[in-house]
């Protein structure tokens, strides 16, 4: 069994590649786990920098999480913004934050 087999990628995340009205994704398996290993990977890499930020500033859990939030949105973001979104509830899940309101919920 390869590994691209063994990675277990959340509906949550597939979901983001399915358009409304369609049943299947729009993207291959293989292009949605590069993009979810990559996902998952920044929402990993936030979580120190969130604790920081929290404590530099003092800020709220959410305050935190609309800062980065705002970081992965707009034309300079390095993914698209449902991904951004996701990368924001997965960060929040990852450091047992509650969980953002976005508007696509």
């Amino acid at each position: 069994m390869s590994d691209e087999n063994q990675i277990e990628i959340p509906p949550s995340f597939i979901a983001l590649f399915v358009e409304p009205g369609r049943t299947r994704p729009s993207a291959t398996r293989q292009a949605i786990t590069g993009r979810y290993e990559f996902c998952e990977a920044l929402a990993t890499m936030l979580v120190e920098r969130a604790q920081t930020l929290q404590w530099q500033l003092s800020i709220t859990e959410a305050a935190v999480l609309e800062k980065l939030g705002a970081g992965l949105q707009g034309p300079d973001a390095p993914v698209p913004p449902a991904e951004g979104e996701w990368i924001i509830k997965r960060l929040a899940e990852l450091l047992e934050w509650d969980r953002p309101a976005w508007k696509r919920d």
